[in-house]
């Protein structure tokens, strides 16, 4: 199938950033503290211009009820928080208390702490107690990838009719084409696994590590 696709590379990479909403003070200030205080865990952190295009895509939906899986230091979640309306809530899943205080300081900063719910524990148990009733506007998942498909599987029956599902890290630094490790070996099985689910539309950006969009029917 013929492609119209450019190589991105580095100089037009920077073009393609530079063309964008830029991110704000506050922001740049989160991602240098999570690579000052956190170097070796850093890279677990999603890009700037992931972070404008979740709060773009929360906007674009008209999200009030949102769930984040795999929180870290908070990037995600706060592009997510200003996406929303005043009353709106994003119930954030995590298991480390160190990487979320981190993120419970921006919140706060923000002002959209009292728009967060953050839990902590394992997501996959702690997501089979959100009501099974189809209501949510929003997920996005960027967790453990080998818990990838059991987050699907319990996010999928609660999405409204019209939701979004944004999965980050589907192209695993291209090594889908060549798996190396368990990592990757999980997400080559959950792309396979979404392509064929008849519950949702698909899309997949090559944004950063990769982004899956899939909007419920």
């Amino acid at each position: 199938m013929p492609t119209k696709s450019i190589p991105l590379t580095e100089d037009l990479s920077a073009y393609v950033l530079a063309h964008g909403s830029p991110p704000d003070d506050l922001v740049r200030e989160l991602i240098d503290e999570t690579v000052a205080v956190l170097p070796a865990d850093a890279g677990m952190q999603i890009a700037p211009e992931q972070a404008g295009l979740l709060t773009f895509l929360t906007r674009l939906v008209n999200a009030r009820q949102a769930v984040e899986v795999g929180t870290f230091t908070g990037l995600s979640s706060l592009a997510i928080a200003r996406g929303l309306p005043a009353d709106g809530r994003l119930t954030c899943f995590d298991i480390s208390e160190e990487y979320t205080a981190i993120a419970r300081r921006y919140w706060a900063r923000a002002g959209v702490d009292e728009r967060i719910d953050l839990r902590i524990g394992p997501a996959a148990e702690m997501l089979r107690s959100l009501p099974t009733e189809p209501h949510l506007d929003l997920a996005f998942i960027d967790a453990d990838k080998t818990g990838y498909l059991s987050y699907w599987a319990e996010l999928v029956p609660r999405m409204r009719s019209g939701g979004l599902i944004v999965v980050d890290n589907v192209l695993r630094a291209g090594r889908v084409l060549a798996p190396e490790n368990p990592g990757d070996r999980a997400i080559v099985e959950f792309n396979e696994a979404v392509l064929d689910d008849g519950r949702v539309d698909l899309v997949m950006l090559p944004v950063a590590d990769g982004l899956t969009l899939a909007r419920r029917r």
